[in-house]
């Protein structure tokens, strides 16, 4: 793993992959590295438009990627439903879900269901994607699933007592809490594959601090806070192709075996090149990843039956 880049990246030749949010930041930077090495990319995202434009960007840089299209809104549980119903139609295999979307301490929001927008979208579209892809997963030799989470989850919280955040609402706290369940999910999920004995691997990664969509958005809040984070986050972010790294080689390394964790090695794991991370203590709650499991399957409606 000593200095692990995408030149480094195995032949992705016949593989299908699928990215979450795969039109901007971290998902744009795993499609065009992916798209390289030969895989079939799935670009999932809300917006055709920006869809499209961020395709169109990939083939300046890649001619030969192949990238298709399909719309999903994680903060729906029809069109996770539908998503999948559709890629099912069009593909037989699925060697790598990449669950890499999400949303990042927004105001206060719904979800077309009435979950929380950040526990909605960032945790149970994912769980619900996985879910319904979960069959695919299992017949292709060799698949992965990549939750991707954040430093965020290192101090998160689940509140079982008020998932949706009804009582009170910290927008931090929240989106601390949906990257935590990512971590759980990840976590839970790996444990299930391999009690069942299925090959299917579940890994997880974190992109340390850098310079995406998300961070664009809060200094463009304005305001104090946006001013604080104008100033600061251009000296501590590395780029989006640099934060894409320890998904990637979650996605594709052929020496991890399931259950991995993987972050940028530079200072408390803010930024540089990938490296086997240690879960951070509220990652190691067992108790906390079983209940969130059954709390997410009574939520979607989604039960994962062959595990």
């Amino acid at each position: 793993m000593k200095d692990w880049n995408v030149d480094q990246m195995v032949s992705m030749d016949g593989k299908v992959v699928v990215v979450t949010g795969g039109n901007s930041g971290l998902g744009y930077e795993s499609i065009a590295a992916l798209g390289a090495r030969g895989a079939e990319c799935v670009m999932a995202s809300r917006s055709a438009n920006k869809a499209r434009a961020a395709r169109d960007a990939i083939l300046t840089r890649c001619p030969n990627a192949r990238i298709q299209i399909m719309s999903l809104d994680l903060a729906s549980l029809a069109s996770v439903r539908s998503f999948a119903e559709e890629f099912k139609k069009k593909y037989e295999r699925l060697d790598v879900l990449m669950n890499n979307a999400g949303v990042m301490a927004i105001p206060e929001r719904r979800t077309a269901d009435g979950f929380e927008m950040q526990f909605g979208t960032n945790h149970l579209g994912h769980f619900a994607l996985t879910g319904r892809l979960l069959d695919v997963l299992l017949a292709t030799a060799g698949s992965r699933v990549v939750s991707v989470t954040s430093l965020a989850a290192d101090t998160g919280r689940i509140n079982f007592d008020d998932l949706m955040s009804r009582k009170s609402y910290s927008r931090w706290t929240v989106y601390g809490q949906s990257k935590l369940a990512n971590m759980l999910f990840g976590i839970e999920l790996q444990r299930r594959l391999k009690v069942a004995g299925r090959e299917t691997m579940s890994m997880l990664a974190h992109p340390g601090v850098s310079a995406t969509n998300l961070q664009k958005g809060l200094a463009d809040e304005g305001g104090i806070f946006g001013a604080i984070a104008a100033a600061v986050l251009p000296l501590v972010c590395q780029s989006q192709a640099m934060g894409a790294l320890p998904q990637l080689y979650a996605a594709t390394a052929p020496e991890l075996s399931g259950g991995e964790y993987i972050a940028p090695r530079g200072f408390y794991e803010m930024y540089g090149l990938p490296k086997l991370a240690k879960f951070p203590r509220p990652g190691r709650d067992a108790k906390a990843a079983w209940r969130l499991w059954d709390a997410s399957v009574e939520l979607t409606g989604v039960d994962f039956a062959p595990l």
